[in-house]
């Protein structure tokens, strides 16, 4: 099913093997694939800021923006899942979008862990972008944290110290100040119901598993980008992930805590355009 949005953008709903997913598709119909996969607790909307400029000055693109499974307008999850299992409903959404050949994948925290499965699996992808996506699992106090706040995400949803939470997790204090930046995050939390959010957060973020050993198996040109403001995948941390796979490179966005994309759009934008320039060179 699709409704058009504007003269450049459809909105499609494809079935998963973890409910229908919502795809935003913008720019040209018949250009190069390529998927950009949200972060936790938001949607594709923190795209937005960015994709002016991709639009402007890679216009021969094809641009799936996709919102993970029980959040922002895709189907409530009905039950626990995987990290693995969200990168199988990743494949479920291209073959209904009829995506024949391999894309460019560019994922954000929970898009990059979703991204290095598939990169791991030949022959789906062309490359990979991860930003601010940690290989291991979440660090013991940070699990106890987020314990202890489950449980009023399922009675009240993402609401009080549970949003407050979320918001220092994702933004920095200047990001968290801009009311545009803010905004979308606060629109995304209120989005999804408080079950189909506390299974989200169960299955991708507490149960999330180390990764480690897949860089090895990933053949794909990648771009491991850190923030200057996350404890947990630093620039230190996205040049070990990087030493470990064989064609990639880490570099650091400053400003920036969880949410690149949406707090530094110009230099993700910057960034994404001078790699896919280098992947257009090597393949001529």
């Amino acid at each position: 099913m699709s409704v058009s949005l504007t003269s450049n953008e459809e909105l499609l709903v494809v079935p998963s093997r973890l409910g229908d997913l919502s795809v935003r598709a913008v720019g040209a119909v018949d250009g190069h694939p390529t998927v950009l996969w949200s972060s936790m607790f938001v949607d594709s909307r923190t795209w937005d800021r960015m994709l002016p400029t991709l639009l402007r000055k890679a216009p021969d693109r094809s641009y799936l923006l996709i919102d993970p499974p029980g959040l922002g307008r895709s189907e409530a999850l009905h039950r626990r899942s995987t990290i693995a299992e969200a990168a199988s409903a990743a494949r479920d959404a291209l073959d209904s979008l009829a995506v024949r050949q391999p894309v460019d994948w560019v994922g954000n925290a929970f898009g990059g862990h979703v991204g290095y499965e598939l990169a791991a699996q030949p022959g789906l992808l062309r490359s990979l972008v991860a930003i601010s996506a940690p290989v291991e699992p979440i660090a013991p106090a940070l699990r106890r944290k987020i314990q202890l706040l489950k449980p009023l995400l399922q009675a009240f949803g993402a609401v009080g110290p549970v949003r407050a939470a979320v918001i220092e997790a994702m933004l920095t204090d200047a990001s968290a100040a801009d009311p545009a930046i803010l905004g979308v995050v606060i629109e995304s939390l209120d989005r999804p119901s408080r079950a189909s959010m506390a299974l989200a957060l169960r299955s991708f973020i507490l149960d999330r598993v180390d990764v480690s050993s897949l860089l090895p198996r990933i053949g794909v040109p990648s771009l491991y980008l850190a923030s200057d403001d996350r404890g947990d995948w630093s620039p230190h941390d996205a040049e070990r992930a990087a030493s470990l796979t064989p064609n990639a490179r880490a570099l650091t966005i400053a400003g920036a805590r969880t949410l690149v994309p949406l707090e530094q759009p110009d230099a993700v934008a910057q960034q994404l355009l001078a790699f896919w320039s280098d992947l257009a060179t090597s393949d001529r």
